[in-house]
């Protein structure tokens, strides 16, 4: 169970202008619908759209499934998105050997970076639950 906002629909918004490459869908912990938002541009935009209204669902789910704790989810999103290529996110939660990997592979082609997206929550969820 979750212990407090995990979450921000702030930073969901944030994303969610990006949001045609499904990068708020990751955020709250749907790797499967961000693939597809990924690859379709958002269902060519219109499931883009239909978000702005979904987000606010989106964060109370996120907020009731993942852990709060020393590592920070919002802080993690924001740097695996914009400085994820270089590993930064990975430094971020301790995990300095695969982030200086990520650095100096560029996320290993972009591959790593992409498995981030499928699984930071629950990594960031380990991290919590681990300290």
């Amino acid at each position: 169970m979750a212990q407090g906002d995990t979450h921000l629909k702030s930073i969901g918004y944030l994303l969610w202008i990006f949001g045609f490459l499904g990068s708020h869908r990751f955020y709250y912990g749907r790797p499967i619908t961000g693939t597809i938002w990924l690859l379709t541009l958002g269902l060519l935009g219109i499931g883009w759209l239909v978000d702005l209204f979904l987000i606010p669902g989106m964060d109370r789910d996120a907020d009731y499934q993942y852990v709060a704790g020393n590592v920070d989810y919002n802080l993690a999103w924001i740097l695996l998105t914009f400085l994820g290529v270089f590993g930064v996110h990975r430094m971020y939660m301790g995990k300095w050997l695969t982030g200086l990997l990520w650095l100096v592979t560029l996320g290993l082609l972009g591959l790593g970076v992409l498995y981030d997206y499928w699984t930071l929550n629950d990594q960031i969820t380990a991290r919590n639950q681990s300290r």
